[in-house]
Order: C-alpha cells, then sequence, then structure tokens
C-alpha cells in the first residue's frame, strides 16, 4: 500500500531534509517540524515547499491522516509531537528503519567505521554514476552531481549507505549501522567517539561486533587492516561472511600532486593523503564486489575531488593552500594534518581545530588528542566560550589545553574576536593553512579571511 501522507519530526537535519525532499519527488505528501532550522536546509526545504511555516514542535499537526512519523535523533523522547502520535497509533520508524523497509530487495552497501565514512561512501557513489549503474544512496555531504544526500527509488537494485554509529532515534536506540542489515560491509577503523552515549571505548568497541553480526549471511566486510584493534575484532567473529582486509594504495606525490601506482603506470589523483589512499581501496573491493573491475574504478576516480567540507580548497596561490576540514576526532584530526604535510612536505603548516562535539568538551576524552596535532609547525586550538555554557560543561583552562595536546607551544583561543584576530593577521608564505572543526568558528567568514590571506 502506498503511504501518501509522511510527517518528519526534526526535518531540519543533514539527512532529514534530504530525506524529505527525496520522498517529496518520489510523490509522498510530506509535513515536517523542527525547533531550529540552519542554512543550508532551510533555502533547500523552501524551494521544494517543505520549510515549516513556524518553528517549534506543534502537537495539533499531528492528525489520523498522517500515514508514517519518520523521527529524527534531534528530537527528544517527550517530544509533544511524538507524544501524540504514539497516542493516536500512528507507525513511528527512524529513518534508517524506513531506509531499510525501502530496500528490503536491494543490495545494501553500508560504510561504517570512526573515520572515513563520508568519502569512502562518495568514492563509491561517483563510480556508480561514472559507470551509468542503478542504485539508491545516503551519504553524510552533499555531492557535486548530485542534488540531494538521499536517493530512494522503485528500480534501483543497489542501496549504498553511510552508516553512522550513533543512536537512529530518541526511541530507537540502535546504532544506525546496525538497522541497515548489510550485504557488503565497509569498517574503515575504530576509534573511540560518541562517549555521551557509549562512555568507555569497551562499549563503543562493541557496537562494531555487532555491527559484523548483522551483516547477511554469505555477505561481505571490508575491513582496514592497519587497525590491529579492528584486526583483532574481525579475528574473533564467527559470522558466515567474507572478510576482506585492506592497505593503503601505493602511491607516489611529485610536486604537490599524488599519483596511484599501478603496474607502473603514475595515474594523477585530484585528492590525497594516506588516509584518502586507504578510503579509495575500501571503494576499490566494495565496486568489485558490485562487478565494477579495477580497470573501470580507476577510470572513474580519477576525476573524483573530494567530499563536501573534507579538506576543501578555500583559497590558493603559488605558494600558500588554505584548506578546510570537518575533521574533529582525535583521529580524524591526526590523518588530515599528517596527509597535508606529507602532500606539501617542503611547506610550514600552521593547523587550526575548533572543538565543538560533545565528546571533545569531555575532560576525560579530552586526553584522546594527545599528539594529534605533532604534523603542524604551529598548532591553534579554539573553543567558542559560549559552546561550554550551551553544552553545560566546565571552561578548560590553557594548562589544560595544552597537556592534553602535549604541546607547550600551542595556541589557545576562547573568544572568536581574538581567534579571527590572530587568522587575520597570519603571514603566509610558503606556508600552507588548515581550518578543521565539526562547528562554525564561532561565526567567524572563513572564507573571505582566506580570500584576503591570499591576497
Amino acid at each position: 500500500m502506498f503511504t501518501k501522507r509522511i510527517h518528519l519530526i526534526a526535518i531540519g537535519g543533514s539527512v532529514m531534509h534530504n530525506l524529505a525532499i527525496a520522498l517529496h519527488k518520489k510523490g509522498y505528501t510530506i509535513t515536517g517540524s523542527d525547533d531550529a532550522i540552519y542554512e543550508p536546509s532551510s533555502s533547500r526545504l523552501a524551494q521544494y515547499g517543505l520549510l515549516p511555516t513556524e518553528l517549534g514542535w506543534h502537537e495539533e499537526h499531528i492528525t489520523p491522516d498522517i500515514d508514517m512519523i519518520i523521527l529524527g535523533m534531534h528530537a527528544r523522547s517527550d517530544n509533544p509531537e511524538l507524544c501524540k502520535a504514539q497516542s493516536l497509533g500512528i507507525k513511528i520508524v527512524s529513518y534508517p528503519e524506513f531506509i531499510y523497509e525501502q530496500s528490503k530487495n536491494k543490495t545494501r552497501v553500508v560504510i561504517g567505521g570512526s573515520h572515513g565514512k563520508t568519502t569512502i561512501t562518495s568514492m563509491i557513489l561517483h563510480v556508480l554514476k561514472q559507470v551509468a549503474a542503478n542504485f539508491d544512496y545516503l551519504v553524510g555531504a552533499q555531492l557535486k552531481g548530485f542534488d540531494t544526500m538521499v536517493s530512494i527509488t522503485d528500480d534501483a537494485s543497489i542501496l549504498v549507505a553511510e552508516g553512522d554509529e550513533y543512536l537512529a532515534s530518541p526511541i530507537d536506540l540502535r546504532p544506525k549501522f546496525h538497522v541497515y542489515k548489510a550485504h557488503i560491509a565497509v569498517i574503515s577503523g575504530v576509534a573511540w567517539d560518541h562517549i555521551n552515549v557509549f562512555p568507555t571505548y569497551e562499549q563503543y568497541l562493541e557496537q562494531f561486533s555487532l555491527f559484523l553480526k548483522t551483516i547477511e549471511p554469505n555477505g561481505a566486510v571490508i575491513y582496514s587492516a592497519d587497525d590491529q584493534q579492528l584486526v583483532q575484532l574481525i579475528e574473533k567473529d564467527t559470522s558466515n561472511i567474507l572478510k576482506i582486509p585492506y592497505t593503503t594504495l601505493p602511491n607516489e606525490v611529485r610536486e604537490g600532486v599524488t599519483y596511484l601506482i599501478v603496474e607502473n603506470q603514475l595515474i594523477p589523483l585530484k585528492i590525497f593523503g594516506n588516509h584518502n589512499l586507504q578510503n579509495m581501496n575500501a571503494a576499490r573491493l566494495v565496486c568489485n564486489q558490485l562487478g565494477i573491475t579495477d580497470q573501470a574504478f580507476i577510470a572513474a576516480i580519477q576525476s573524483f575531488d573530494g567530499a563536501a567540507r573534507r579538506l576543501e580548497l578555500l583559497a590558493q596561490n603559488d605558494t600558500v593552500h588554505i584548506f578546510k576540514d570537518f575533521a574533529h576526532s582525535p583521529s580524524k584530526l591526526k590523518a588530515t594534518v599528517k596527509a597535508v604535510r606529507q602532500q606539501f612536505f617542503h611547506r610550514k603548516l600552521t593547523a587550526c581545530i575548533e572543538l565543538h562535539t560533545f565528546s571533545s568538551l569531555n575532560p576525560d576524552f579530552l586526553q584522546q588528542y594527545k599528539a594529534t596535532l605533532d604534523d603542524a609547525d604551529t598548532a591553534v586550538v579554539f573553543i567558542n566560550k559560549s559552546t561550554f555554557q550551551q553544552k553545560n560543561r566546565q571552561p578548560f583552562t590553557k594548562e589544560t589545553i595544552l597537556e592534553a595536546f602535549n604541546r607547550s607551544d600551542l595556541i589557545y583561543f576562547d573568544n572568536p574576536d581574538d581567534f579571527k584576530a590572530y587568522l587575520e593577521h597570519l603571514k603566509l608564505e610558503n606556508h600552507n593553512l588548515l581550518l578543521m572543526s565539526s562547528g562554525n568558528y564561532g561565526g567567524i567568514d572563513v572564507q573571505k579571511i582566506a580570500n584576503q590571506l591570499i591576497k
């Protein structure tokens, strides 16, 4: 039976608003609600007539003619709209559960791991599009050539989904990647994250053991052989699945360009960094499982220039490159800094990280950042003091930050104006700047600053 009307609670989320647009295009009647909707979600929802006319939760909007509620993680379990839907007996699902229900007859590819998920997923989608495959997808970043981050059709035989380990919804406490029941899975590595949900590393690690057990019988898991903790986890698993390890693809850097080495030939790439060459290998092996040859994969991947917000080039001239990256967890931070250092080994590097996540503002978890900025000549940490207030955390002292990163020359800011002034007065010549955050740098227009620095 065709579901006619769907209401999305927390429609403003990055995936949720894309799902709303995808379902609208498919012919569903879509409504939604949220207590805060930011760009680009608000403009994109407005473009399709899906932006709520007023913010907030309004239980009177939940009526018996709604066929289904899709519940986002941003809502709370006592959300008035959710409570009204429960009282009316309306079907309520998380978005991973909805995606699974829509893809039961498809080959499901699920990309999991503590880092690299979006990039690996983006690489696979890029190649599938280049070879004209028919596929559905769910990815965590806007991609060039794709109108939305979510696509659900009736005729595609493949679903490629980025599988986050965070919880599916306030009332569905399974990690998202458990819900999809993959046929082909990737685990890019395991590094403790989401401390508010998994307060110990052992609890976090267990989610990946459980993920292996959700893979369909005779399916496959493609995993990083460079992560020894992950290798041990894979070796202990007794599931009836194929286990395929991967490492970094052979490569060489020449004059700021990374080349893939294939049968003594150098294939120029638009991306760089060992972590991205690992990600590429994972994507290659997934594509192999889907019937795409190495030759076709390499021909397609040469034009891939990265996922949105992942080592995004803000500005450059002959002696300076300025990058912005979504890196925020310790493992992502370390890999990103190392990648820029290796690609431009002859230049100095200033690396700035804004700590913004719940985990990073936990004094116990902060110790995980030790040595993550060691590959930078100058290391800068910024935490907007208002973020501590918003997340109800005690502010860190400068001494706490220096000790955690184990770097006595580290520069620390907790005021956006001071951080902005520092960036604006940098003297860059034969010197790269790397800006990393999952936040918004305290509202600073980093693109504008980058353009000024280049001039």
